[in-house]
């Protein structure tokens, strides 16, 4: 009767060192003889923590992958041999060439056939709250800007280009999402410069506002003390 190696249940760290400096680049039967347990359990264990073969060992003949590779007389009869001439050379359509190779090849999917596609003159709200209508499938133009707010369309059909430096925007108490309601009459043209002033937080919040005062009169005092102090 053969003796059979017991299973390993609570493994000392000393175990588990030996088995991390020996396991990535010795046969794994070997180090079940060191460890003194059997093969399938230093495998289970190494699994558990992760261990694996090294490159060096995986590459070696010590792995057994090019041994077999060499020694398989199946693996052996089906491997290429120097000097053969590859089963494809000069065939037409071997290589993507051929008419009827091409017919059968993945072609470039057009914008309609996407899952998400939305034909042009499509409708969204973005997140900020404006409603948005789809005017081109150019894939030239990154997909955001592929998209125009409704309520610059509605100002340029009424007034024309916009003004370079100057943006649309809702009259105060006029924003909406419903296309029917976004009309001239509730829209201005602002610059830019005007609508960082109306977006200023100061200008949301009294407090705010005090403070930022406040901020900028200790600024000119210390630049003045700063200034006073500097030798001549």
């Amino acid at each position: 009767m053969t003796d059979r190696k017991p299973e390993a249940t609570n493994w000392t760290s000393k175990q588990i060192s030996q088995l991390r400096a020996l396991y990535p680049d010795t046969p794994t039967d070997q180090v079940a003889q060191v460890l003194g347990y059997s093969t399938s359990t230093i495998y289970r264990q190494a699994a558990a923590l992760g261990i694996k073969k090294s490159q060096a060992f995986n590459e070696s003949e010590h792995s057994g992958r090019i041994k077999r590779g060499r020694d398989d007389p199946r693996m052996v009869a089906t491997q290429f041999q120097p000097g053969l001439t590859p089963w494809n050379k000069g065939v037409p359509g071997s290589t993507g060439h051929h008419e009827n190779t091409r017919a059968t090849q993945f072609k470039t999917r057009r914008p309609e056939e996407s899952r998400n596609y939305l034909p042009i003159g499509s409708l969204r709200v973005t997140r900020d709250g404006l409603l948005e209508r789809k005017m081109t499938d150019d894939r030239s133009i990154v997909p955001a800007r592929r998209w125009t707010a409704v309520h610059r369309l509605v100002w340029e059909a009424a007034n024309g280009p916009v003004p370079e430096g100057h943006i649309i925007v809702f009259r105060p108490g006029q924003r909406t999402t419903q296309e029917a309601e976004i009309t001239a009459d509730r829209l201005e043209c602002i610059s830019r410069a005007e609508n960082a002033r109306r977006n200023h937080p100061a200008r949301k919040s009294p407090e705010l506002a005090k403070l930022v005062q406040l901020k900028g009169a200790i600024t000119r005092q210390v630049n003045r003390i700063a200034k006073e102090s500097q030798p001549e």
